[in-house]
Protein backbone atom coordinates (compact mmCIF):
# COMPACT_ATOMS: atom_id res chain seq x y z
CA UNK A 1 0.00 0.00 0.00
CA UNK A 2 1.49 3.51 -0.42
CA UNK A 3 1.22 5.80 1.91
CA UNK A 4 0.72 9.55 0.94
CA UNK A 5 2.36 11.76 3.51
CA UNK A 6 3.31 15.56 3.77
CA UNK A 7 7.17 15.84 3.94
CA UNK A 8 7.75 18.27 7.04
CA UNK A 9 11.14 20.15 5.92
CA UNK A 10 9.34 20.43 2.32
CA UNK A 11 9.92 24.76 2.46
CA UNK A 12 13.37 24.00 2.75
CA UNK A 13 13.34 21.58 -0.40
CA UNK A 14 11.39 23.41 -2.59
CA UNK A 15 7.88 25.41 -3.03
CA UNK A 16 5.60 22.84 -3.88
CA UNK A 17 7.93 20.34 -4.36
CA UNK A 18 7.25 17.35 -2.50
CA UNK A 19 4.03 17.21 -0.40
CA UNK A 20 0.56 16.12 0.02
CA UNK A 21 -1.32 14.96 -3.47
CA UNK A 22 -4.37 15.08 -1.39
CA UNK A 23 -3.78 18.91 -1.02
CA UNK A 24 -7.42 20.53 -2.03
CA UNK A 25 -5.38 24.21 -2.79
CA UNK A 26 -2.83 22.80 -5.41
CA UNK A 27 -3.30 24.46 -8.54
CA UNK A 28 -3.27 22.40 -11.90
CA UNK A 29 -0.28 20.48 -12.00
CA UNK A 30 2.12 21.25 -14.89
CA UNK A 31 2.52 18.10 -17.11
CA UNK A 32 6.18 16.37 -18.36
CA UNK A 33 6.85 14.23 -21.35
CA UNK A 34 10.28 12.51 -21.78
CA UNK A 35 11.54 12.66 -24.81
CA UNK A 36 14.22 9.97 -25.08
CA UNK A 37 17.74 9.93 -25.78
CA UNK A 38 18.97 12.09 -28.76
CA UNK A 39 18.96 10.12 -32.22
CA UNK A 40 22.38 8.00 -33.21
CA UNK A 41 23.90 8.07 -36.15
CA UNK A 42 24.95 4.79 -38.09
CA UNK A 43 24.11 1.70 -37.57
CA UNK A 44 22.73 -1.44 -39.78
CA UNK A 45 18.99 -1.82 -40.30
CA UNK A 46 17.37 -4.59 -39.33
CA UNK A 47 15.27 -7.03 -41.17
CA UNK A 48 12.94 -7.57 -38.41
CA UNK A 49 9.67 -6.40 -36.63
CA UNK A 50 9.09 -5.79 -33.26
CA UNK A 51 6.04 -5.34 -30.70
CA UNK A 52 6.72 -3.82 -27.79
CA UNK A 53 4.03 -4.41 -25.13
CA UNK A 54 2.89 -2.17 -22.40
CA UNK A 55 5.28 -2.82 -19.69
CA UNK A 56 3.91 -4.04 -15.94
CA UNK A 57 4.88 -2.18 -13.22
CA UNK A 58 4.03 -2.08 -9.42
CA UNK A 59 0.64 -0.05 -8.69
CA UNK A 60 2.00 2.60 -7.12
CA UNK A 61 4.28 3.42 -10.27
CA UNK A 62 1.39 2.71 -12.75
CA UNK A 63 0.35 6.35 -12.81
CA UNK A 64 0.80 9.67 -14.03
CA UNK A 65 2.47 11.28 -11.04
CA UNK A 66 6.04 11.74 -10.63
CA UNK A 67 6.61 8.98 -7.92
CA UNK A 68 9.32 10.29 -4.71
CA UNK A 69 11.09 8.10 -1.89
CA UNK A 70 11.44 9.53 0.88
CA UNK A 71 13.37 8.44 4.29
CA UNK A 72 11.11 7.45 7.13
CA UNK A 73 7.95 8.41 5.47
CA UNK A 74 8.54 5.67 2.39
CA UNK A 75 6.64 6.54 -0.69
CA UNK A 76 5.37 9.79 -2.01
CA UNK A 77 4.75 11.86 -5.54
CA UNK A 78 5.94 15.52 -6.45
CA UNK A 79 3.15 17.86 -5.79
CA UNK A 80 1.96 20.28 -8.83
CA UNK A 81 4.00 17.63 -11.76
CA UNK A 82 2.07 14.70 -13.56
CA UNK A 83 3.74 12.84 -16.18
CA UNK A 84 1.93 13.56 -19.85
CA UNK A 85 0.94 9.54 -19.57
CA UNK A 86 1.19 6.96 -17.15
CA UNK A 87 4.69 6.04 -17.00
CA UNK A 88 5.05 2.37 -18.32
CA UNK A 89 2.65 3.92 -21.46
CA UNK A 90 5.49 6.33 -21.92
CA UNK A 91 8.43 4.23 -21.46
CA UNK A 92 6.60 1.90 -23.85
CA UNK A 93 6.32 4.59 -26.27
CA UNK A 94 10.15 5.85 -25.88
CA UNK A 95 11.02 2.09 -26.65
CA UNK A 96 9.14 2.10 -30.01
CA UNK A 97 10.44 5.52 -30.82
CA UNK A 98 14.02 4.15 -30.16
CA UNK A 99 13.88 0.76 -31.43
CA UNK A 100 12.69 2.11 -34.94
CA UNK A 101 15.19 5.39 -34.83
CA UNK A 102 18.65 4.08 -33.57
CA UNK A 103 17.97 0.14 -33.38
CA UNK A 104 16.64 0.31 -37.01
CA UNK A 105 14.22 -2.26 -37.05
CA UNK A 106 12.21 -2.63 -40.24
CA UNK A 107 8.96 -1.91 -38.05
CA UNK A 108 8.63 -1.41 -34.26
CA UNK A 109 4.91 -0.66 -33.26
CA UNK A 110 3.18 -0.87 -29.33
CA UNK A 111 1.15 -3.70 -28.50
CA UNK A 112 -1.94 -3.96 -28.61
CA UNK A 113 -1.30 -3.16 -33.05
CA UNK A 114 -2.84 -5.60 -35.49
CA UNK A 115 0.96 -5.50 -37.29
CA UNK A 116 1.97 -9.17 -37.49
CA UNK A 117 6.00 -8.66 -35.78
CA UNK A 118 8.35 -11.01 -35.34
CA UNK A 119 9.59 -10.04 -32.04
CA UNK A 120 8.13 -8.95 -28.83
CA UNK A 121 9.77 -6.84 -26.13
CA UNK A 122 8.11 -7.32 -22.87
CA UNK A 123 9.59 -5.02 -19.92
CA UNK A 124 8.72 -4.75 -16.21
CA UNK A 125 9.06 -1.44 -14.46
CA UNK A 126 11.33 -2.07 -11.42
CA UNK A 127 12.01 1.38 -10.36
CA UNK A 128 10.89 4.54 -12.03
CA UNK A 129 11.42 7.60 -8.86
CA UNK A 130 13.35 9.98 -7.11
CA UNK A 131 15.14 9.08 -4.43
CA UNK A 132 15.77 11.27 -1.35
CA UNK A 133 18.77 10.16 1.47
CA UNK A 134 17.84 12.97 3.23
CA UNK A 135 15.18 16.00 3.02
CA UNK A 136 18.11 18.24 2.58
CA UNK A 137 19.57 17.23 -0.61
CA UNK A 138 18.44 16.90 -3.88
CA UNK A 139 17.15 13.69 -4.80
CA UNK A 140 18.64 10.79 -7.02
CA UNK A 141 16.36 9.28 -9.94
CA UNK A 142 16.61 5.44 -10.16
CA UNK A 143 15.09 3.96 -12.93
CA UNK A 144 15.17 -0.02 -13.89
CA UNK A 145 13.66 -2.12 -15.72
CA UNK A 146 13.85 -5.94 -16.90
CA UNK A 147 13.20 -7.17 -20.40
CA UNK A 148 12.07 -10.13 -21.82
CA UNK A 149 12.59 -10.42 -26.14
CA UNK A 150 10.61 -12.67 -27.54
CA UNK A 151 10.76 -14.90 -30.75
CA UNK A 152 6.99 -14.52 -31.98
CA UNK A 153 7.19 -17.44 -34.44
CA UNK A 154 8.42 -19.96 -32.33
CA UNK A 155 7.40 -18.74 -28.94
CA UNK A 156 11.10 -18.63 -27.73
CA UNK A 157 12.73 -16.61 -25.11
CA UNK A 158 16.08 -14.86 -26.75
CA UNK A 159 16.98 -13.00 -24.63
CA UNK A 160 16.11 -11.43 -20.97
CA UNK A 161 17.93 -9.33 -19.23
CA UNK A 162 18.10 -6.27 -16.78
CA UNK A 163 18.80 -2.70 -16.84
CA UNK A 164 19.32 0.27 -14.01
CA UNK A 165 20.49 3.92 -14.08
CA UNK A 166 20.87 6.66 -11.59
CA UNK A 167 21.17 10.28 -12.16
CA UNK A 168 22.00 12.65 -9.36
CA UNK A 169 19.29 16.10 -9.58
CA UNK A 170 20.98 19.34 -9.89
CA UNK A 171 18.41 20.89 -7.45
CA UNK A 172 14.92 20.50 -5.61
CA UNK A 173 12.96 22.08 -8.03
CA UNK A 174 10.33 20.08 -9.82
CA UNK A 175 12.46 21.06 -13.52
CA UNK A 176 15.88 19.82 -12.06
CA UNK A 177 14.03 16.66 -10.70
CA UNK A 178 12.81 16.08 -14.53
CA UNK A 179 16.04 16.56 -16.02
CA UNK A 180 17.36 14.00 -13.79
CA UNK A 181 14.76 11.60 -14.48
CA UNK A 182 15.44 12.18 -18.61
CA UNK A 183 19.07 11.33 -17.64
CA UNK A 184 18.33 8.32 -15.99
CA UNK A 185 15.58 6.85 -18.60
CA UNK A 186 18.07 7.99 -21.31
CA UNK A 187 20.96 5.81 -20.53
CA UNK A 188 18.49 2.91 -19.22
CA UNK A 189 17.11 3.27 -22.99
CA UNK A 190 20.22 3.17 -24.67
CA UNK A 191 21.81 -0.23 -22.57
CA UNK A 192 18.06 -1.94 -23.15
CA UNK A 193 17.69 -0.90 -26.99
CA UNK A 194 21.68 -1.82 -27.70
CA UNK A 195 21.55 -5.40 -26.20
CA UNK A 196 18.44 -6.58 -27.98
CA UNK A 197 19.16 -4.98 -31.15
CA UNK A 198 22.58 -7.18 -30.81
CA UNK A 199 20.52 -10.23 -29.49
CA UNK A 200 17.99 -9.94 -32.56
CA UNK A 201 20.61 -9.53 -34.85
CA UNK A 202 22.23 -12.30 -33.41
CA UNK A 203 18.77 -14.52 -33.30
CA UNK A 204 18.05 -14.07 -36.49
CA UNK A 205 21.91 -14.76 -38.28
CA UNK A 206 21.77 -11.30 -39.80
CA UNK A 207 24.76 -8.27 -40.09
CA UNK A 208 25.53 -7.73 -36.21
CA UNK A 209 25.18 -11.18 -34.78
CA UNK A 210 28.01 -12.12 -32.06
CA UNK A 211 29.66 -15.38 -32.43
Amino acid sequence: MRRIATLLAAASLCTACVGSVLRSDVDAPDRYRLEGPAAEPGGTALPLSITVARPGSPLSLDTDRIAVATPGLGFDYLAGARWADPAPQMLQQLLVDVLARDARFATAVAAPSRVPTDLMLDADIVRFEAAYSDVRSPPTVMVEFGVNLVDVRSGRLVTSFRVAATAASASNDRGSVVAAFEQATDQALREAVSRVASDAARQSGGPGARD
